[in-house]
């Protein structure tokens, strides 16, 4: 499975902006999927995940209830909607494909990975 993640960009504070991470050369079927950051000088942090095929979901403290993630299981896409941004909300974004159906918050839990995209936001 390769993935790309895309739709990063600068915004001012307050903004909004959606990431889709669309896969390709397998399907996505049976596999929970999940966000992750990482801002400069800092580790990968977690984001949110949704399980398969999308019922469940779960988001780091810091943005639940400004952050909304959702997949579309037959275009093989899953998306990351982003309002209320902030500037701590600046890093790069990857997204990712897990072992299992369940969501997961643990990084090893995935096995594919996108290439990452830049969100900044200026305050």
């Amino acid at each position: 499975v390769q993935l790309q993640a895309s739709g990063g960009g600068s915004v001012q504070a307050g903004g909004s902006l959606r990431l889709s991470c669309a896969a390709s050369g397998d399907t996505l079927r049976g596999r929970a999927m999940g966000w992750f950051r990482q801002a400069p000088g800092k580790e990968r942090e977690f984001v949110s995940t949704i399980s398969w095929p999308g019922r469940n979901t779960h988001y780091a403290g810091s943005v639940k209830g400004r952050f909304t993630v959702s997949r579309d299981n037959v275009k093989n896409t899953m998306y990351l909607q982003m309002n209320r941004l902030k500037p701590e909300d600046t890093a790069v974004y990857y997204c990712a494909a897990s072992t299992g159906q369940l969501i997961t918050s643990t990084t090893s839990s995935y096995i594919y990975w996108g290439q990452g995209t830049l969100v900044t936001v200026s305050s």
